[in-house]
């Protein structure tokens, strides 16, 4: 938690008595070093409001802790020395929200008080002082991921990163059997849904869905009724609400604030006026004065407000509403710009890495290239050593075929004058005849082969010519042409001027009356959209529903989904608890 020390200049403080002062928020710690002694509750909590930047003030006040270890809310009409605060230095104060509007997305204005309400909210969701059913809470962990962290990246995505985050109220994780990484899925595959959604967008869609729950933004005090019948009050936005001791989720008796006429307490009795001159006070009893107090303070707060909204918006209201819608308006322009420019950046990564891609394919079609030449070039010079060895022992068989030829010639011409000699001289001639015949046959034989090796060096002679003109095509124009693109390849960043405009032309006027388009289409939109969550809470209760440990589940849970059978929901039980006339509803609850 950031912590801010706020001291005045030295020539304040010296010029009178002061106290120092500790405010804590739902996501910072102030402290004011030198606070003047007479300083009013109103002093201090204006000082707090301009510190953090807060103009939604009337939602918000200090809290603290009494003597009597009651809580307490600082009054702005008297000096905070006279109240009853702790006897501390500094002085301990909670900077919370006292009010809460009926409809979030129409009432908050600033991002600042928003974020304020989410923090609050899901802390109460997560000490389980709101009630939220599990397919619900963990929806709602999913949108405080998305206002965390941002959009959800596979690749920077880690199993166990959001083990250190508390999302879950521990009464959903003791209710079943699932590890801490089964839920992690769970709220990983809505959190990948919310992409493109920003922070402030995501807070939005939680408090959207929060204020629907039971216990949201309701106050609850014990009161008795005259038969001394222990009950709850609850005290919120629309009115006055009466719970049974054991059921706070479900209303008996409602109190629209546009049904009250007066209220005031007398001790420990509080009584409240009904509209209408027949209709019965409504009278309870608070165990201490001091709990009258607080009700009487919070019913006058509540009531004033939804007065005030019923009104039409005063001018400052009307400018910070303007002034929010134009903030709005520029962030999404500039979410747009930005987005564009993202895809832009993505795309030509993506082309570089294409381009990066066909020159890798490229240089290896070389090096296959020139491995099939130099095989060729070795093949051609075996060949042609081949075809020359082979023409050379063909040339000699021919000399040698040649020379027997003329020793068979001289042999007949020479005369054998004896039989002996005759007979000898056929046998041998005839010898010679084989052996020229033979020799003849070898002599064609080698001419083949040579023959024969001339056409297969011809023929690699060929392939080499091919392999050649094949490594000219690919060196020449491919591996020119994609060097040449990326030594040319740029990819550009935004350019942000001192004023924090972008100064990339991503959005013309078409992108401007599609953005207006997207926005008149919102509304149905979020209907569907609606109807898609419900969907899918409907398909996670009953995915999880067969790990659930009955042991674990609560008197909530199972008021909860005992009114969820019955088809009710927060509002028509608020209908149906003042559905009977107000004289009606306070003889009811005199006879609890």
């Amino acid at each position: 938690m950031p912590f801010v020390n706020m001291k005045k200049a030295s020539s304040q403080a010296g010029g009178g008595k002061s106290f120092a002062v500790r405010v804590t928020t739902m996501d910072a710690e102030l402290e004011f070093s030198y606070i003047e002694q007479k300083a009013t509750g109103k002093d201090l909590f204006e000082l707090v409001c301009r510190t953090i930047g807060l103009r939604e003030t009337w939602y918000f006040g200090l809290q603290f802790v009494d003597s009597k270890g009651y809580i307490s809310w600082l009054k702005f009409d008297k000096k905070v020395l006279d109240q009853d605060v702790p006897k501390e230095s500094p002085v301990p104060f909670l900077f919370l929200a006292k009010f809460y509007p009926e409809d979030v997305s129409e009432e908050l204005i600033q991002e600042i008080t928003q974020h304020l309400f989410f923090l609050q909210v899901k802390q109460s969701i997560l000490n389980m002082d709101i009630y939220c059913p599990p397919e619900a809470s963990v929806l709602l962990a999913s949108y405080a991921v998305q206002a965390k962290y941002g959009d959800y990246d596979p690749s920077n995505y880690k199993p166990g990163m959001l083990s250190s985050d508390d999302l879950l109220p521990q009464r959903v994780i003791d209710q079943y059997q699932m590890t801490p990484e089964m839920w992690e899925d769970r709220i990983k595959e809505w959190y990948a849904d919310h992409k493109g959604m920003s922070g402030d967008e995501a807070e939005m869609e939680y408090l959207k869905i929060t204020q629907d729950l039971e216990q949201y933004g309701v106050n609850y005090f014990q009161i008795k009724n005259k038969k001394n019948t222990e009950l709850w009050l609850g005290v919120d936005a629309l009115g006055l609400n009466v719970y049974d001791q054991n059921n706070r989720l479900e209303p008996k008796i409602n109190f629209p604030w546009s049904e009250v006429k007066n209220i005031s307490f007398k001790e420990k009795k509080f009584v409240i006026k009904p509209v209408g001159k027949k209709v019965s006070d409504f009278i309870f009893y608070a165990p201490k004065v001091k709990i009258n107090k607080l009700i009487l303070e919070l019913c006058v707060g509540n009531h004033e407000l939804f007065m005030r909204r019923r009104k039409p918006d005063s001018m400052e209201i009307q400018q910070m509403k303007a002034n929010a819608r134009d903030e709005k308006q520029r962030k999404r322009c500039d979410r747009a710009k930005l987005a564009k420019e993202k895809q832009l950046k993505e795309d030509a990564l993506k082309e570089k890495a294409e381009l990066e891609r066909k020159l890798s394919r490229m240089q290896e079609e070389v090096r296959t290239a020139q491995e099939m030449l130099k095989r060729s070039e070795e093949t051609t010079e075996l060949l042609a050593e081949k075809a020359r060895f082979a023409e050379e022992e063909a040339q000699l068989l021919t000399q040698k075929a040649t020379d027997t030829e003329r020793e068979i010639q001289s042999i007949k011409i020479t005369a054998i004058k004896t039989e002996e000699e005759r007979i000898l001289m056929e046998f041998r001639a005839r010898e010679y005849e084989m052996i020229a015949t033979k020799l003849l046959e070898d002599s064609e034989r080698r001419a083949k082969e040579a023959d024969q090796l001339k056409d297969e060096l011809t023929q690699a002679r060929m392939a080499e010519k091919l392999a050649k003109e094949r490594l000219l095509e690919v060196t020449m124009f491919p591996l020119a042409s994609l060097t040449s693109d990326l030594s040319d390849f740029h990819i550009g960043s935004p350019h942000i001027s001192l004023d924090g405009e972008i100064s990339c032309e991503l959005l013309g006027d078409g992108d401007m009356d599609q953005l207006s388009q997207e926005i008149e289409r919102e509304r149905v939109e979020y209907m569907e959209k609606s109807k898609h969550l419900q969907e899918q809470l409907k398909e996670l209760k009953s995915e999880i529903e067969v790990l659930k440990v009955e042991e674990k589940e609560t008197d909530l849970d199972r008021l909860h989904e005992s009114s969820i059978q019955r088809g009710d929901s927060k509002y028509s039980t608020l209908r149906q608890a003042k559905a009977n006339s107000a004289q009606a509803r306070v003889a009811f609850f005199e006879e609890l």
